[in-house]
C-alpha cells in the first residue's frame, strides 16, 4: 500500500491543477450541443470494448472447458493402466 502512495499523490494533486484552468473546446461544444455527439461515440466504444470483452471471456471458457475435457480421459486412462498388474 506505501508503494502507490506517491502515485496516488500525485494522481490527486494533478487533478487539482487541472481543474482550474478553462477548457475552451469543452465549453464550444456545450454551447453548440455537440458535447452530446462526443458522449455518444464515447459510449458506443465503451459498449464495445464491452462486447468483445465478454464475447472474448465465453471463447476461453469454452476452450478451458475442451482442454479440461480432453485432459480426463487421459488421467483416467493413466489411473486403470497402473490398476493392471505388470507381466
Amino acid at each position: 500500500m506505501l508503494r502507490f502512495l506517491p502515485l496516488l499523490t500525485l494522481l490527486l494533486g494533478s487533478q487539482s491543477v487541472m481543474a482550474q484552468q478553462p477548457v475552451e473546446m469543452a465549453d464550444q461544444l456545450r454551447a453548440d450541443g455537440k458535447i452530446w455527439v462526443v458522449v455518444a461515440v464515447i459510449a458506443i466504444v465503451f459498449v464495445g470494448i464491452v462486447i468483445y470483452l465478454v464475447r472474448l471471456d465465453s471463447k476461453i471458457g469454452k476452450l478451458e472447458r475442451e482442454v479440461n475435457d480432453q485432459k480426463r480421459p487421459l488421467t483416467n486412462r493413466s489411473a486403470t493402466s497402473a490398476d493392471r498388474p505388470t507381466r
